[in-house]
Parts: C-alpha cells; sequence; structure tokens
C-alpha cells in the first residue's frame, strides 16, 4: 500500500483521443498528512564503508535533528531537513572515531554539522519514494538522492501518531572532499571512495 495515493482501477476517462489519468487519494493515508519531528531517540543514521579491502566498517551519528513534512495529497510536496551532528559519529573505536573527527576527514571543530535539504520528493510504486535534496559536508553542497520505504504509522502508548521510514543512499566520499587515504602494499588502498548511507527513521506529527 503506498503512504500517499493509489491510482484508481478506474483511471483512464477517454476524452477524445486522449486518455487522462486520475488519481484517487487514499482517506487513511491522506490523514497523515502534517508537519513531524525526528525522534532521534528511536532514529539511526548510519554508514558503511569498505576498509583494507577485504571488510567492511560500520559506524553511526547519535546526535541528530529533523522535520518531515508529508503532503497526502502529492507526495511531490512532501519536504525533509536533518541536520547531523559530526562530533557524534561513533564505530566503536575511538582512536579512529578521532581520526574521522579530525582534518583528515571531517575537520569537526571547523564544520560541526552535517545537512540535508530537500529539494524534490517523488512517489516509485507501492511503499517506495525518493527524496532529493543537497547534501553539505564540510564546506561542499552537493545534490543526493536518497531511496525510501514507508514502514508504516502508528500511535505510540504515549498518544503519538508516528510514522516510520527506511533508506539508503551511495556517495563519493571524495565529491564531498573526504580524501584522505592510504595506499596498501599488496595494492588498493585503505579506505574505499564509496560510502553506503542508511536512514530508519521515526517521526512524531505535529499538533
Amino acid at each position: 500500500m503506498g503512504l500517499f495515493t493509489r491510482r484508481s482501477q478506474t483511471a483512464h476517462i477517454q476524452e477524445g483521443t486522449a486518455a487522462v489519468a486520475t488519481l484517487e487519494v487514499d482517506p487513511t493515508l491522506a490523514a497523515l498528512t502534517g508537519d513531524y519531528v525526528i525522534d532521534p531517540s528511536h532514529s539511526s543514521i548510519g554508514f558503511t564503508v569498505r576498509h583494507a579491502m577485504v571488510t567492511n566498517v560500520r559506524g553511526s551519528f547519535a546526535g541528530h535533528e529533523g522535520t518531515l513534512h508529508l503532503d497526502g495529497s502529492d507526495p511531490s510536496r512532501s519536504t525533509a531537513s536533518i541536520d547531523v551532528k559530526i562530533a557524534s559519529v561513533s564505530t566503536g573505536i575511538a582512536d579512529r572515531d578521532g581520526h574521522l573527527l579530525s582534518g583528515d576527514f571531517f575537520d569537526a571543530e571547523a564544520f560541526p554539522l552535517m545537512s540535508f535539504r530537500s529539494t524534490e520528493a517523488a512517489q516509485l510504486g507501492g511503499d517506495a519514494y525518493r527524496i532529493t535534496g543537497e547534501l553539505t559536508i564540510k564546506d561542499v553542497t552537493r545534490p543526493l538522492s536518497i531511496d525510501l520505504e514507508f514502514a508504516g504509522s502508528a500511535t505510540d502508548v504515549y498518544g503519538n501518531e508516528r510514522v516510520g521510514f527506511e533508506g539508503s543512499a551511495e556517495i563519493l566520499r571524495s565529491d564531498w572532499g573526504l580524501t584522505w587515504n592510504a595506499a596498501l602494499e599488496a595494492g588498493g588502498v585503505m579506505v574505499s571512495d564509496k560510502v553506503k548511507l542508511t536512514f530508519d527513521i521515526s517521526a512524531i506529527k505535529q499538533a
């Protein structure tokens, strides 16, 4: 079931030689329209990167905040805004985290936030969506598209109306100026340029 709209089974109406498609809005899903705040205690923003050509290192950013606007009648009008605190990065190894915070990578003291601001949203079909926007890391802003799946909606035990999304995207870190690396004796490099970003988002509807 799609988050925002369903296509009517009788969607095509003949008008002369043209076929006009109409959309039937699901009232249950349309009721989700509104403004939401991301709940950081029940959300995660993570990354995976190849290390030494043989294994993956996974990490996450515990500190983040953001807002969503969902439009149940027209998904293209939905928006997202997220700010991530670079200093909250964790890979499970303190020395590695410290290196990521240094000038070799994020330079967290000079650039404490990584941010995403959406510019476009689209329904791909069913529960699949794509949100496109601008990702800023350090002093570089470049376009990014995130593929999302609607995970559902529910009212929690405190009476909060929640929605959930799971998503991912792949970037080349060098596009944002994160170019540090080290050559391996056997060939290849210490850290892959390709990074997979993952998003598990729970957001609470605002009154």
